[in-house]
């Protein structure tokens, strides 16, 4: 395998180049009901389950430190009404992250149909 080190990064047809460090260092889409796995992902080697609404995440490659900055969303695609969700990252270390998924309404833990995390920050 190649390594291409670069500062600035640009997609083909953007006009705009970004900083690479501002790239998603991981990211995962995660089917967090029945039997939880990654639907899809960007460094991100496994998922499990913690509980009821709670997931752990552990990345392909450790981040250079805990202090990155982790957004968590989620959505119960199961009920007919749109109803708001928390999924606030709690535990963070360089090589994983735990989130805890409640409904708003309730303050409930449930497990999610999505959960979606997006880690931005500098990979070891």
């Amino acid at each position: 395998m190649s390594t291409i080190t670069v500062t600035n990064i640009k997609a083909t047809g953007e006009t705009a180049s970004r900083a690479v460090s501002g790239v998603a260092a991981a990211w995962a889409n995660i089917d967090g009901t029945g039997s939880v796995n990654l639907r899809d992902n960007t460094n991100c080697s496994s998922v499990s389950d913690e509980g009821t609404g709670h997931y752990k995440l552990t990345f392909s490659s450790n981040m250079s430190s805990a202090n990155y900055s982790p957004v968590a969303s989620g959505n119960i695609s199961t009920t007919n009404s749109a109803r708001d969700v928390v999924c606030p990252a709690t535990t963070i270390t360089t090589s994983q992250i735990d989130v805890k998924c409640t409904r708003s309404d309730t303050l409930a833990a449930e497990d999610f149909d999505f959960v979606m995390v997006h880690v931005m920050g500098d990979l070891a």
